[in-house]
């Protein structure tokens, strides 16, 4: 587990077990066509469709300030392989924290997430990132107010009402209980959970252009 974690989330830990769900073979061949999919699990899918690259499994709890630093730090690095069809990365919202407020925080975020458009789903991401409560287990915060105000800034302004319902608490939840994670974030590069590479730019690219990570 990424010493980041250890040091700093304390919070952001759950004593589950890790079970990888997403595996590809090292291919980089790629059809041009780049897009992000949302899946029925509500995960999210930045890939060239009919590219063959590595799998690249973010899990992330967005009232994790573990997760709004490796977002700050290589979001950029990560949405610009995919794009270059280099890497397919699979977003994987979840709600490791058993303890309010952050539980409570968390699960609105990540229902609101399911009620955005798959164009506006990666600038609603940099918005809650932004607006993250704090401090963290201490500070309520994503009402469902700030995050129907934070949709519509994404360009989602049609989503308000699904986000204000929290529509998709229920079937979050449900989710996110099916995965078995130590902690968030959790990086894995086709089967391998990285460690502190996944928060250095470089070494994460090299990480996944290198051909690292072990297919299972």
């Amino acid at each position: 587990m990424m010493k980041r974690v250890a040091a700093v989330g304390i919070a952001c830990v759950a004593l589950v077990v890790i079970a990888v769900v997403t595996f590809s073979g090292p291919g980089r061949s790629s059809s041009g066509e780049v897009r992000l999919m949302r899946q029925p699990d509500g995960s999210m899918v930045l890939a060239d469709k009919g590219g063959d690259a590595p799998v690249l499994d973010l899990y992330e709890d967005f009232d994790c300030p573990v997760c709004k630093e490796l977002h700050t730090r290589v979001d950029a690095t990560i949405q610009r392989l995919a794009r270059e069809g280099r890497v397919k990365v699979v977003f994987h919202p979840v709600t490791i924290f058993r303890e309010e407020p952050m539980r409570s925080n968390s699960i609105r975020a990540a229902a609101a997430a399911r009620c955005l458009p798959e164009a506006n789903w990666l600038a609603f991401r940099d918005e809650l990132y932004a607006m993250q409560p704090a401090p963290h287990g201490i500070a309520s915060g994503f009402t469902v107010q700030e995050l129907a105000g934070a949709a519509s800034r994404a360009g989602a302004q049609g989503a308000g009402e699904c986000v204000t319902s929290q529509a998709y608490a229920e079937s979050h939840v449900a989710e996110s209980a099916k995965i078995r994670i130590e902690g968030t974030p959790t990086v894995v590069l086709n089967g391998r959970v990285l460690g502190d590479e996944a928060f250095d730019p470089a070494a994460l690219e090299q990480a996944i252009t290198g051909g690292a990570g072990v297919t299972v």
